[in-house]
């Protein structure tokens, strides 16, 4: 996920048109010719110039949206896979889940991460820190599917990954009910500009 160009807004409100139709309007209500035409045409200026700055903050506000979720994926793929497991425990008990653990290692089951969501529900999630190269498969998914409900009786069932899932992995994640939280996701939730996976 790379950062987007910066938009200032001063660029995105870049008008000319708008200098043109205000420059008419101030004339023609100077000359005294159409005064009801020149005020209707100032209006409709005035109208597009503030519809304009907002569209201007808009931008600014999602590319600065944007480069924070990429600089903390780009923290995620630092880590190592357990210190991803214990960073995604962390936001769990961040936004309120109680009875967080981290079990991941061998014989997890799956399991990398358990919780008890603020409205009472199981949570299980599986982590994948994983490349931006690295997807993550249907193969994932049916081992995490196989487990995940039986086994440790979830009620909301999550993989997380620093990547993305394969089309077939969104196919069978769908069809299992299983959240599936890919980079963009997991950078939304981390920095409260997304919604949490249990939502």
């Amino acid at each position: 996920m790379s950062a987007p160009a910066r938009p200032t807004a001063q660029a995105v409100s870049r008008r000319p048109g708008c200098a043109i139709l205000a420059f008419i309007g101030a004339v023609l209500l100077l000359i005294n010719e159409y005064p009801l035409g020149a005020v209707l045409l100032l209006f409709i200026t005035g109208v597009y110039l503030v519809v304009d700055q907002h569209k201007a903050k808009q931008a600014v506000e999602l590319h600065r949206i944007r480069s924070l979720q990429s600089t903390e994926i780009t923290g995620y793929h630092a880590m190592s896979p357990g210190e991803f497991e214990r960073a995604v425990a962390f936001l769990c008990e961040r936004d309120g889940c109680a009875d967080v653990r981290v079990i991941g290692g061998a014989g997890d089951l799956g399991a990398d991460v358990i919780a008890t969501a603020p409205d009472g529900r199981g949570i299980v999630i599986q982590c994948k820190r994983y490349g931006p190269t690295t997807k993550v498969g249907s193969p994932d998914l049916q081992r995490f599917g196989g487990t995940c409900y039986s086994v440790h009786r979830a009620h909301v069932a999550a993989i997380v990954t620093t990547s993305v899932f394969t089309r077939p992995a969104v196919n069978y994640g769908t069809a299992q009910g299983i959240r599936l939280v890919d980079n963009g996701a997991l950078a939304g939730w981390a920095t409260r500009t997304g919604p949490t996976p249990w939502m």
